[in-house]
């Protein structure tokens, strides 16, 4: 058996030289070393298991090792692993781009393939500025967007992120001001305590209809679009949302010439209970941005998609051509692994997973709200979150999780799960028992050891 100081994990070369996110290369988080991966367990290098609660940042929904996507990416590695998509199409990008049409809402019937989260924001963005070149209205430069957000760490995706108590501040005028009105506050109205959400999630709050009321009044002329995650912020704190605001929101994009931007690149796919969180809502977007669970984690990619009427704008714009072109644009591979996972998702398993994992964690963690530093606890589809009142030292929490068996990485004040969808019950009870224990044990408040969020890239 490996052991942690085995040569085939070079720790002290790791520390001198890797950058992982979100740390100082002077006082790096440490790093656990990973050798094979599972269904939902991850081997690490000293041969101990830990069940993974992340679904590596959200996006191995299917597991690892999952025998559908891994023998469809090894026939299509054989074939053609990557060409350029300029003036080339292929087969892997139409199957995908089929399947993505056939699967979101009917204003969706444009797809852009790009090669990753940020970068499928980015494109978002660009799409709505220059579509309104197009309609005569040069004037709407603007994105206007909610506080507590988070879309990104490429500069225009940074612009959209929360302003204040983001990762992004040290850069200063460097990111373009955008508009920003107050975070919804009306709750999706679920939790391990409150298990009716129908008259909650029917219902805006004033002060949330007060405030959207008087961004679009005031700032419409300039603003091109608003981006929002649905029902859930992620990397903003977990925060789920009533679908009455996205409702709200979609009335008055309508009313004052707004588009309206989803960004499902945490939520799409069944994480929150549907199959993309707009549905929560009964809306349709003019944008949509996808990524993370697109492959099922295996490999890198997004997909930015749009309307007939968004497409048509940018094409009657003075450029005439939408000027954006990532080089692994429509990488055949990761097409082929992202038709693969979509495949999975089509067979209907996720419905009946999600609602499982959903009641197992109301009942399993619904007495963590009594422990004296948990702040709240909340339950959304596949989604479990302990909010603690104070910041938590991630690296020591780490640890503290591995000597339980399970990969769980908090940040800033929560300690939450986000299981692959094949999660068994025993493995999830062995999650939240760790979660629970875990918070329990923490007494005081700690100091957070580094910038630590949650990645779109």
């Amino acid at each position: 058996m490996p052991s942690v100081t085995d040569p085939a994990i070079d720790y002290a070369f790791d520390r001198q030289h890797i950058w992982h996110p979100y740390t100082s290369m002077t006082q790096p988080i440490a790093t656990q070393g990973v050798v094979s991966g599972q269904g939902c367990q991850l081997t690490l290098d000293d041969g101990r298991n830990v069940i993974d609660g992340t679904s590596s940042w959200w996006a191995c929904v299917h597991g690892y090792g999952h025998p559908e996507i891994i023998t469809a990416m090894q026939q299509q590695l054989h074939q053609l692993s990557h060409v350029m998509f300029g003036g080339i199409t292929h087969k892997p990008a139409i199957d995908l781009s089929k399947a993505l049409v056939n699967m979101t809402c009917p204003a969706l019937t444009k797809v852009f393939l790009a090669d990753s989260g940020s970068i499928a924001v980015e494109v978002a963005l660009k799409m709505a500025l220059q579509y309104w070149q197009g309609r005569n209205k040069p004037a709407k430069q603007k994105i206007m967007t909610v506080k507590r957000g988070y879309h990104g760490d490429t500069f225009a995706a940074m612009s959209v992120c929360d302003p204040d108590g983001g990762m992004h501040t040290m850069f200063g005028d460097n990111v373009t001001k955008q508009v920003f009105i107050p975070a919804p506050q009306t709750p999706f109205g679920f939790s391990p305590l409150q298990t009716s959400a129908e008259d909650a999630n029917n219902t805006l709050d004033k002060a949330d209809l007060d405030a959207l009321i008087h961004a679009f009044a005031t700032h419409h002329q300039q603003v091109a679009a608003i981006i929002i995650e649905p029902i859930m912020q992620g990397a903003g704190g977990m925060r789920f949302y009533s679908p009455a605001y996205l409702t709200k929101l979609r009335q008055l994009c309508d009313d004052y010439d707004v588009l309206l931007i989803l960004d499902e690149i945490a939520t799409g796919f069944g994480r929150t209970g549907k199959l993309f969180a707009y549905e929560h809502a009964n809306i349709q977007p003019d944008l949509l941005c996808l990524g993370k669970a697109l492959t099922g984690g295996y490999i890198s990619l997004a997909a930015t998609m749009c309307s007939d009427e968004v497409a048509k704008g940018i094409s009657d714009s003075p450029a005439g051509v939408f000027m954006h072109g990532p080089t692994f644009m429509a990488n055949p591979l990761a097409c082929t692994a992202a038709t693969a996972s979509l495949q999975l998702i089509n067979q209907q398993l996720w419905p009946t997973q999600i609602a499982s994992i959903e009641t197992q964690m109301i009942a399993e963690l619904a007495e963590a709200i009594a422990f004296e530093q948990v702040k709240d606890v909340r339950v959304l589809g596949g989604v479990g979150v302990i909010e603690m009142h104070h910041t938590v030292n991630t690296a020591e929490l780490q640890q503290a999780f591995i000597a339980q068996g399970v990969w769980i990485r908090p940040f800033s004040n929560l300690i939450y799960i986000m299981p692959p969808y094949i999660i068994s019950t025993d493995e999830l009870t062995q999650l939240t028992t760790a979660m629970k224990q875990v918070a329990a044990s923490i007494t005081a408040p700690q100091i957070h050891s580094d910038a630590e969020f949650i990645s779109h890239g």
